[in-house]
């Protein structure tokens, strides 16, 4: 199977595709709230489907990581107007450091093509 790689970089790409799956590289918005970063990084997860040729409604698994859950309600309700309610993914949200204090929000993304 051929492997294409989506905007590589020195470290790594932003996405890769295998087969009939994209795989997106985390996901970290522009913003100081949790709300602006989920909707920049959301929209880059869009951006990136589509070059790979596929969508949001065919996310199969998205991992997210807060750097703090008390914004947990706050990043559902972007992730709930922004995902398709038709074709929802699984999905896991947990806490964890990110790669510097200002992200707040990160999105990882496995997507069908």
């Amino acid at each position: 199977m051929s492997i294409k790689r989506i905007e590589p970089g020195k470290r790594m790409s932003a996405a890769v595709v295998h087969g009939n799956t994209v795989y997106l590289a985390g996901q970290v918005g522009e913003g100081t709230s949790v709300t602006d970063q989920s909707k920049s990084a959301l929209a880059e997860v869009d951006r990136l489907l589509a070059l790979a040729g596929s969508d949001k409604s065919k996310i199969l698994q998205t991992i997210i990581y807060l750097s703090d859950m008390s914004t947990f309600g706050e990043m559902n309700a972007v992730w709930e107007a922004w995902i398709d309610p038709a074709n929802p993914p699984a999905r896991a949200t947990s806490q964890a450091a990110l790669a510097t204090p200002d992200y707040k929000v990160e999105f990882i993304v496995t997507a069908a093509l």
